[in-house]
């Protein structure tokens, strides 16, 4: 056993020596998550000369978006045609789409379309694996630092305010010094490390399988399960149950249960065409679990799904209802952090939202949306508390971010 490491076995619990952690970097910002969301935050605070750690689990960007091969760029409109986001949103899409696309794109879209497709809503079917490390040249070149292979294992305090992040890799156990966290994780996983409050999905996830498949010269996404789609939804392909199982999305066991049986299920629907050959392949498998909707924060404000149209005095963008065609909301700056750990942000599927208004705020536009609000928030000031939102605002401005629907 490594001199190091010393267990000592108890009935219930094991503990371990207490040792020194090398403090192997200080960083401005550590963003944990390279998903969608983490890289948006990271790119703009990158852009706005911050120093910043991008601490990713895979060895790729994206997380669902590429990994999880869920490969829909859903509308950057409000379902009518009418573009409402921007910003890093526009630059995202297009760069998906820069060296081709696979479906779904209206040649008419950009900049904006014409009178006669008004009503066409806009949205792209993309390649997954070009888009991940397109996305991560354009990290590299903003100068941020990605660290794959890498899981935040812990937060240290000091009062109310996050001090540093334990990483673990190949490297071993490591401590980075920081004086802002972005939680992209997806889960909360940093809020729940740092003793903020959140709240678990009561619903939980059904079990999604998709995969790209390869027959008789033609690569198409098959998508198995997915999340909870609404059954009058006019844009949406409705994949067939697998199984009537629900999973919470917060537990390592269940987790994984989801992840073995969503490998059978994508296996037993590609070999009903037949066995592997020249002209039948299984081209891509996800390699995360398709999760939607697990863990978010309870912040100091609460987006719900009633708040269409309304005017929000802190909005940081706008973002539509991807299931029809319509609302538009103002999203809250106050919905992205608590008071209680002032120097933590979240983005993403995880920000403060009710249960109703979850599902449309776990997809690309507001995760790009909140992530590059969270980026330019942290480039301004450590403490979100403290922070002038129309500051803030005038800097997404600036960024080609429109915050509030009378601007259209």
């Amino acid at each position: 056993m490594p001199h190091n490491l010393c267990f000592i076995c108890m009935t219930d619990y094991v503990l371990e020596r207490e040792r020194k952690l090398p403090v192997i970097s200080h960083y401005d910002i550590v963003v944990v998550g390279a998903g969608i969301a983490g890289t948006a935050a990271a790119l703009a605070a990158s852009r706005h000369n911050k120093k910043v750690l991008l601490v990713e689990r895979m060895y790729a960007i994206g997380g669902l978006a590429t990994l999880g091969l869920i490969t829909v760029y859903l509308p950057l409109c409000d379902g009518t045609g009418r573009q409402i986001c921007f910003g890093l949103n526009d630059e995202f899409l297009k760069l998906a789409i820069s060296r081709g696309y696979e479906d779904k794109y209206p040649d008419t879209w950009l900049p904006r379309p014409s009178d006669e497709h008004r009503g066409q809503r806009f949205e792209v079917g993309y390649n997954a694996q070009v888009f991940a490390v397109l996305l991560e040249q354009e990290l590299l070149k903003a100068g941020c630092t990605v660290l794959y292979g890498t899981f935040a294992a812990a937060v240290i305090k000091k009062s109310e305010v996050i001090d540093s992040v334990i990483i673990e890799n190949k490297d071993g156990r490591q401590a980075i010094k920081t004086h802002a966290v972005i939680d992209a994780t997806g889960d909360a996983d940093i809020c729940a490390m740092a003793g903020a409050k959140t709240a678990i999905f009561p619903d939980g996830n059904p079990l999604a399988a998709w995969f790209y498949e390869t027959a008789e010269g033609k690569t198409k996404r098959r998508m198995l399960g997915a999340a909870d789609v609404l059954s009058a939804n006019p844009f949406a392909e409705s994949p067939r149950r697998i199984e009537s199982k629900r999973y919470s999305g917060v537990d390592a066991a269940e987790v994984s249960e989801m992840t073995i049986a969503s490998h059978k299920a994508s296996l037993d629907e590609f070999f009903k065409i037949g066995n592997v050959s020249q002209s039948h392949s299984l081209t891509a498998l996800a390699v995360i679990p398709q999760l939607r909707k697990t863990r978010r924060l309870v912040g100091n404000y609460e987006m719900n799904a009633s708040l269409q149209h309304e005017y929000m005095s802190d909005s940081i963008g706008l973002i539509g209802d991807w299931r029809k065609a319509g609302p538009v909301y103002e999203l809250s700056f106050g919905s992205l952090f608590s008071d209680a750990v002032p120097n933590l942000a979240v983005v993403g599927r995880c920000i403060s939202v009710s249960n109703d208004m979850w599902d449309i705020t776990r997809v690309i536009p507001p995760s790009v949306v909140t992530g590059q609000a969270a980026g330019t928030a942290f480039s301004l000031c450590n403490d979100l508390r403290t922070l002038d939102v129309g500051i803030l605002q005038n800097a997404l401005h600036d960024d080609g971010v429109v915050i509030h629907e009378r601007e259209l």
